[in-house]
């Protein structure tokens, strides 16, 4: 009996040897550069707006990876239509990069500057500068193509209209609010 079953766990212990793990379909290493962009678009009643966020990422580390981005955006009511234009520097941190799925936590810092008319009329500029923490994850679907989400924020930005005198107005937040999804694409070279 001791032999049947000595028997039976060498040939568990044989199969437990030659069963392979699953190998990640992609992941993230140190000096891989990618390309990523999230898309928006939100219409209430007669107003729309949309955005489109461009970036490209490099690692500089196993998990750390800068990114430098733009951000294009505008809504229109239609008496009131506003454009918008920024440019992004970040740094994602990626909890598990070389999985096929990952939690991120990424910081950055924004410059935009919308223009906007209302009725016909050319209003003032507006230039904000922010800085936010926010959270996210990555999903690899293939091994250059991965999907992107982050949702909320924590985040702080001072905001001006181009007129003489005008006053810097200033916020801070913290928004975990679904409303606030974005979900993107992503593509590693």
């Amino acid at each position: 009996m001791k032999k049947v079953l000595l028997v039976i766990a060498m040939v568990a212990a044989g199969f437990t040897a030659n069963a392979q793990e699953e190998k990640a379909k992609g992941g993230f290493a140190k000096q891989d550069l990618y390309i990523s962009g999230t898309v928006g678009y939100n219409t209430v009643d007669e107003a729309d707006a949309y955005t489109f966020s461009p970036s490209v990422g490099y690692f500089v580390s196993d998990n750390i990876a800068l990114e430098l981005g733009l951000t294009i955006g505008g809504s229109d009511t239609g008496a009131t239509e506003t454009n918008a234009f920024g440019v992004n520097l970040g740094a994602n941190y990626f909890f598990t990069p070389e999985n096929d799925f990952s939690f991120i936590l990424g910081a950055g810092l924004s410059y935009v500057s919308e223009g906007s008319e209302v009725a016909g009329v050319e209003q003032a500029d507006r230039n904000t500068f922010g800085i936010a923490i926010a959270p996210g994850i990555n999903y690899f679907v293939s091994e250059s193509i991965a999907l992107r989400a982050s949702v909320g924020a924590l985040s702080y930005a001072s905001s001006k209209v181009d007129v003489d005198g005008a006053e810097s107005v200033n916020s801070f937040g913290l928004n975990l609010n679904l409303s606030t999804i974005q979900f993107g694409l992503t593509y590693k070279f």
